[in-house]
């Protein structure tokens, strides 16, 4: 049986106990999450949250993109969200190429040109983490009192630490003493 048929096969079986359909829209602890895309990261069980608690998106890098800027002014001026994660993540793949580096390669596999494309890949992550809580904050479209919160998940301990924001540079508070 292939990933196609298991998938369907154990969705048949959710469907079978789902009891979660009278679940509001916005999220019941008015949290959204941009995070990487990176199948090492469960953000549900990493933050422990349930279904119906936190708008979960998610690309390569974790970045604050078009799109997830556009989910997260729909989340927040929307649906209520007051508090926002961004998680990125040691090991990240984002941190292996660069983007003429992958032109180059996709131009050599399909001969198509690909120099409009840009996967905004990066060197430093905790800079790069920074970047993404600049932009989110400095977008005129979202709350100027919205909650932010920048971290780094380590996928060797699944440790978060936290990225903070501020003229002193970043400065790393380990979630877990909180």
């Amino acid at each position: 049986m292939g990933v196609y048929e298991e998938t369907l096969e154990a969705n048949q079986r959710h469907a079978e106990s789902f009891s979660l359909g009278h679940l509001p829209m916005p999220p019941s602890r008015k949290l959204a999450v941009l995070a990487c895309m990176d199948a090492r990261l469960t953000v549900e069980n990493l933050l422990g949250l349930k279904t119906g608690e936190a708008h979960i998106i998610r690309n390569a890098g974790g970045l604050a993109t078009d799109d997830a800027l556009r989910s997260l002014i729909i989340s927040t001026r929307l649906l209520g969200t007051r508090t926002i994660f961004v998680i990125e993540h040691t090991d990240c793949g984002m941190l292996t190429f660069g983007d003429d580096q992958l032109r180059q390669q996709l131009r050599t596999e399909t001969g198509q040109d690909a120099a409009h494309l840009h996967f905004h890949a990066f060197s430093d992550l905790r800079a790069n983490l920074l970047a993404q809580l600049r932009g989110i904050r400095e977008n005129a479209f979202l709350p100027r009192d919205i909650e932010l919160h920048g971290f780094i998940y380590d996928v060797r301990s699944g440790r978060l630490q936290e990225v903070r924001e501020g003229a002193a540079g970043a400065r790393a508070a380990s979630l877990s003493s909180r």
